[in-house]
């Protein structure tokens, strides 16, 4: 996932409608209720540009985001010191995550794990958060759905325009569910645009093997529901949210 330098200079102008606030105000609650309390450790794994995990440290987590590219961790930098808020931010690939020390909680958002390139590396990836994760600490991540893959991204052409920014966003479904994406991006600087590309695919996997491999790394599934909602997962699930406790038990060289 360390290929997404040009997207990082837009990426927050194209990602305008994400509503961030009121993203980690439905995480924060759903900590809450499952029992991560603010000031406890949170790793926002694939953080991206670090909206939200600034979002979360201004609502009382100590908050650590980690991101394989450092253009997107450059612009979290930036958004750090603008907000003034404490965060660490890392460089690191989900697949190989290694924290300095344990966590209470952690999240990953806007289907990151969707672009991990096999089923093995969401099996690492769930397993590596296991390895750092307190006993009962809580993760909650969302992933795209299958639906969503076929019936929404599927062979699809989104156009974006923006304020000094124009994105065609093009979509190829394969067989195994995987949508190959092609982004031409046109940035306007002193009335010139210049152009950019990026390439990166997204896999999508049936509900019950993130069941499974949550199971098969110490973590029992509570809930999972529908996207930045209380309901139930449906037939026209885009994005389906999993709150896991960890229930393992590590020696403390194991950490």
């Amino acid at each position: 996932m360390s290929g997404y330098n040009a997207f990082a200079n837009v990426y927050d102008k194209l990602t305008d409608n994400i509503e961030y606030k009121k993203r980690a105000d439905y995480i924060s609650a759903l900590f809450e209720h499952y029992g991560v309390k603010g000031k406890e450790p949170v790793l926002d794994l694939a953080c991206g540009t670090g909206s939200l995990t600034i979002e979360l440290a201004k609502r009382g987590f100590d908050m650590i985001g980690t991101d394989s590219a450092y253009t997107m961790l450059s612009q979290a930098q930036n958004k750090k010191y603008a907000e003034n808020v404490d965060v660490l931010f890392l460089c690191q690939d989900m697949t190989e995550l290694d924290l300095y020390g344990t966590i209470s909680g952690a999240v990953c958002m806007l289907d990151s794990l969707n672009h991990l390139e096999c089923a093995a590396d969401v099996e690492k990836t769930i397993k590596k958060v296991g390895l750092f994760m307190e006993h009962d600490g809580i993760f909650i991540f969302d992933v795209n759905t299958i639906y969503k893959h076929r019936e929404i991204l599927a062979n699809n052409t989104f156009v974006y325009d923006c304020d000094d920014v124009y994105c065609v966003w093009q979509n190829s479904l394969k067989d195994d569910d995987r949508v190959d994406i092609s982004l031409d991006i046109f940035e306007l600087e002193d009335e010139v645009y210049y152009r950019s590309t990026e390439e990166f695919s997204e896999r999508a996997y049936p509900i019950d093997d993130y069941k499974k491999w949550l199971s098969d790394a110490d973590f029992e599934v509570l809930h999972i529901y529908d996207e930045m909602s209380d309901h139930e997962l449906n037939d026209k699930t885009q994005r389906a949210v999993f709150v896991a406790r960890y229930k393992g038990y590590k020696k403390p060289e194991e950490r």
